[in-house]
């Protein structure tokens, strides 16, 4: 049990400042829609009646190509959270790196320009840089990931270490005539067992999160160079099909689904001919699970989709167990809850370990006082 008390104690010491971090942050990210909604002013797509059909996808691409020009585009997203938007990533090549890439907002309905906003500057993506790698790129996200997971292990640990004292009180007891230090203790240790199983969940599912780099990199080296591997040697299209019709054939190919993004010619998630059109499930789990469809560019026919492997499939569902975006404001605002107690144990716990190491040097000292005196008066 001395084992398990260390175990506990290193790790939670270790991994508290940087828990804290990630609950500080995560904090407005469960909101960051209407925080974005409240402090930024965007073009709101045209309301239109239920059932208006999309725009040709040919024309919103032509369009939005021409509020960038010389440049080539990457990506097309549908806004999951506004249907009625769509996004356009463009770079200057094709061979760019997307993450420097210029976003442009477009309506869904009308494939009219919408704005071109600078999501860098705003506080929410400041928050969420923080919390998925501080700044620091994949070695950050690593190192995050190493936090959480001694996370997990101190949870696991004050399970062990706290349970045979617990069962000696009745659940949720609070010892108010003891000292302080002990009803901080009961208070802690509530508030640990109520939270143990949500904040395992969401520590772990971070976890997987923090791998998302890598985890694409063994898709693009496993699935997708398989998928694309007869193409390998052709050339990229001198003039690519079209774009809308791609997205059609990908739609009949896998029905039920309905598209998410597609990744142009020669990025990063398609091959130097293909279409990758990627399509989602309609409800709250299942759209985040994402299956791709190969189009020629050149044809404009099917190629190739498959089911994901299953470690993609593990971080697409690991996504909305962690961020709880998946129930509505009424989920949210349990998850910021949540947020909030798990924040109260870790300060807790910190005060705790605190008083008693202050305890135990005040004790040291009050023996080396002693051990003086009595020196003293031997050599008296």
């Amino acid at each position: 049990m001395r084992r398990w008390g260390a175990v506990h104690k290193w790790t939670s010491l270790i991994c508290t400042l940087f828990m804290l971090l990630l609950c500080i942050t995560g904090l407005p990210l469960i909101f960051h829609e209407e925080i974005d909604d409240l402090l930024h002013n965007q073009v709101k797509p045209a309301e239109v009646p239920a059932g208006t059909p999309p725009a040709n996808l040919d024309h919103l691409l032509g369009n939005a190509l021409a509020r960038a020009p010389g440049k080539v585009p990457h990506f097309l997203i549908w806004d999951r959270d506004e249907p009625g938007a769509m996004w356009v990533s463009v770079g200057p090549t094709i061979d760019a790196d997307p993450t420097n890439n210029l976003l442009i907002r477009m309506d869904t309905h009308s494939g009219a320009y919408l704005d071109s906003p600078d999501v860098t500057g705003r506080f929410t993506y400041i928050m969420l840089k923080l919390h998925t790698d501080m700044f620091a790129g994949l070695p950050g996200k690593l190192f995050l990931g190493l936090m959480g997971i001694l996370f997990c292990v101190a949870i696991i640990s004050g399970i062990v270490v706290y349970a045979p004292s617990m069962r000696k009180l009745r659940f949720g007891a609070y010892r108010a005539q003891r000292t302080r230090v002990v009803r901080w203790l009961d208070v802690h240790n509530l508030a640990g067992i109520l939270l143990v199983a949500w904040t395992l969940v969401v520590g772990f599912t971070g976890v997987i999160n923090t791998w998302a780099d890598l985890v694409v990199k063994m898709w693009q080296f496993g699935q997708l160079a398989e998928m694309t591997a007869q193409y390998r040697d052709r050339p990229v299209p001198v003039r690519l099909t079209s774009l809308n019709a791609a997205v059609e054939v990908a739609k009949h190919a896998v029905p039920g689904m309905t598209p998410s993004f597609v990744a142009f010619p020669g990025t990063t998630f398609s091959s130097k001919s293909h279409y990758a059109v990627f399509l989602r499930g309609d409800t709250p789990l299942t759209s985040r699970l994402l299956k791709p469809a190969l189009i020629d560019a050149e044809a404009g026919k099917l190629t190739d989709s498959r089911d994901m492997p299953w470690y993609v499939t593990t971080l697409f569902v690991s996504q909305p167990l962690h961020f709880g975006d998946y129930g509505g404001m009424p989920l949210k605002i349990v998850w910021a809850l949540l947020d909030i107690l798990t924040i109260f144990i870790l300060v807790t716990g910190v005060y705790l370990w605190w008083r008693r190491r202050k305890a135990g040097v005040s004790q040291e000292r009050a023996i080396a006082n002693a051990a003086s005196i009595d020196v003293s008066a031997l050599s008296s």
